[in-house]
């Protein structure tokens, strides 16, 4: 048995369930393909059949469905729903993963961060994911970046992360860039 002890990382015993909150809210992720309009849309989730792919040993997903929307279309009042509620499961949770249209993902991120550090700092990990394709797409980034988000959680030291493309960063300082189609580190 391995135990991590790196400041960075959190520790638990290899029998214990890990407790993880799953939030969705969207985003390309959960976009689905409209034969008749020839458009992708938020119309239903796909996150039960993308979490019925993985082998999930070890742990107990609890799965929030808050919203389906498109992050261009989230208002101030919903990135705070997000944060309001990314705070209330942090507390009977071991983790928080959140999965989160990426326009929007770095506010929301920003702002979970702001709410937790007025109250003395998150006490768990809270992992915000995405995909910049579809589930739905044959080349989907999805399936990768939801797992690494569902490791992540359980592997990271209390705060505020974004889980994509084989990275971790952590907020504040954290953006999407568009012409890498990920998320970079910013400013410092």
């Amino acid at each position: 048995m391995t135990t991590l002890t790196a400041p960075a990382m959190a520790t638990r015993s290899n029998d214990s369930i890990f407790r993880i909150a799953l939030i969705s809210t969207g985003g390309t992720i959960e976009k689905t393909y409209d034969e008749l309009g020839g458009v992708l849309s938020n119309k239903l989730s796909v996150l039960d059949m993308l979490l019925a792919t993985l082998e999930l040993r070890g742990v107990a997903i609890d799965r929030v469905p808050l919203m389906n929307k498109d992050s261009l279309d989230m208002s101030e009042s919903d990135h705070d729903l997000i944060a309001d509620t990314a705070e209330l499961m942090s507390r009977n949770h071991d983790g928080v993963v959140i999965v989160h249209g990426t326009d929007r993902l770095a506010k929301t991120g920003d702002r979970i961060h702001e709410r937790l550090e007025g109250k003395g700092g998150a006490r768990k990990a809270i992992v915000l994911t995405g995909a910049m394709r579809p589930y739905e797409m044959r080349r989907t980034d999805a399936t990768q970046n939801v797992t690494e988000a569902l490791v992540a959680v359980q592997l990271l030291a209390p705060g505020v992360y974004v889980a994509m493309h084989n990275r971790v960063l952590q907020f504040p300082g954290v953006a999407k860039d568009p012409k890498q189609g990920t998320f970079v580190r910013v400013g410092g």
